[in-house]
Order: structure tokens, then sequence, then C-alpha cells
């Protein structure tokens, strides 16, 4: 693992919409490290063990089986060595409801899964440049984007 590379991790149980995911982080130009999780409960399981590097930013599918999204980000939000966690929601939904419970639970950003690769490499770059001047600058990572207490 590179040493100043970010640390993403996407939880998503669609095998396609990962591969997606994967192809689109290899052609920005931001050294990232990406790892997959299935479902949510293989995503807390994974958090909570303390072997495991927290990720520098979740991309977090809302429609997984055994937990779902929220229930995860719920979670996430109430484990202190977890909270401050940047989470970017990452699905096909685009129900205002979703998106409004959502921040209000805590996530950072709100990324409708795009249907063509060329977006998704644009979404993907500008939330990752945004983190990464934070992540590289020591800049207070509370300010990321938008965050609703």
């Amino acid at each position: 693992m590179q040493k100043n590379a970010l640390h993403i991790l996407l939880a998503d149980d669609d095998e396609d919409d990962r591969l997606f995911f994967k192809d689109a982080f290899e052609e920005i130009k931001i050294q990232t490290n990406v790892s997959f999780v299935h479902d949510g409960m293989q995503l807390m399981d994974h958090l909570m063990n303390p072997d495991n590097k927290l990720p520098d930013i979740l991309f977090l599918d809302l429609n997984m089986p055994k937990k779902t999204g929220k229930e995860c980000l719920i979670e996430i939000k109430k484990t202190d060595h977890l909270k401050d966690i940047i989470i970017a929601i990452y699905s096909t939904s685009s129900s205002e409801e979703d998106i409004e419970d959502t921040f209000i639970q805590g996530a950072n950003i709100y990324i409708k899964k795009p249907s063509d690769f060329n977006t998704l490499k644009k979404i993907i770059n500008e939330v990752v440049t945004v983190n990464w001047h934070y992540h590289t600058s020591g800049l207070n990572r509370d300010n990321f984007l938008l965050r609703l207490k």
C-alpha cells in the first residue's frame, strides 16, 4: 500500500458496479488504494477489525443485503472510532427522502450512480481531489463537502 495514497472503500453488492468503480479509479491521477466489501455486514466487520486500516473515503451503497447502507451509516456515526470517516453515499436512488435522510444521519456527499463511465470518472475525481487536499494538508476534514449535524 502506497504511503500517501488515499484508502478508498466501496461497499456495494453489485459486481458490475464494483468493476465500473475500480476501472474509474484506475484512470484518475491521484494515488489511491481501492478495496471492496459486498454487503453491510461485511462492511461493519471490516471497519470494526482493528487490523484493517480505516478508509479515507467510504463509498456506501444504500441497497445492500444483510444490512442496508442506511443502517451502516447510522452505526458508523454512533461509533467513536468510525464517526469521522468521510462517507459518500453511492446509490441508484435519487429519492429526495433518501438524500435528506442520509445527510441528517451524517453522510458527507450523495452521489447518484451514473450510467456512463466518463461521468463516474469525473464525479470520483472531484470527490477524491477535494479529499486529497484535506488528506495532504492536514486541514480540518469536518469541513469536507457538506455535513449536517
